[in-house]
């Protein structure tokens, strides 16, 4: 049974960090398309977790990704998922989803987990 409440929890304003797998997503993919590939599964994953179609990804994430090449893409990455409200009238949903790259602490991204990030405004 679906509860009352989760379509209020959907149309919230919230940050959260999350660790995506990319090397798990992109097995199997040609050399030629992983870069791209990535920026895809990037935007599939957001839009699952913040459940959202309008998904933007930052300049400097697609830097990360792009950083080594289109073959050699980062096995994970760390990154900070914001959902949004919209300013544009005549947009099509009021939310959206902004992915930007997350520091990297010095232990590595291994069991981090989701966290959720407070901000001040």
């Amino acid at each position: 049974m679906v509860e009352k409440g989760s379509k209020a929890r959907k149309e919230e304003v919230v940050t959260r960090e999350y660790t995506i797998n990319l090397h798990k997503r992109l097995h199997g993919c040609t050399f030629k398309k992983k870069a791209p590939k990535a920026i895809k599964e990037i935007r599939k994953f957001a839009q699952k977790a913040m459940g959202t179609t309008d998904v933007r990804v930052d300049v400097k994430l697609n830097k990360h990704i792009w950083s080594r090449g289109i073959r050699s893409v980062p096995r994970r990455i760390r990154v900070r998922i914001a959902r949004k409200r919209n300013d544009d009238e005549d947009a099509k949903e009021e939310l959206y989803s902004l992915v930007t790259v997350a520091e990297i602490p010095e232990g590595g991204l291994k069991g981090l987990g989701t966290q959720l990030i407070e901000e001040e405004e």
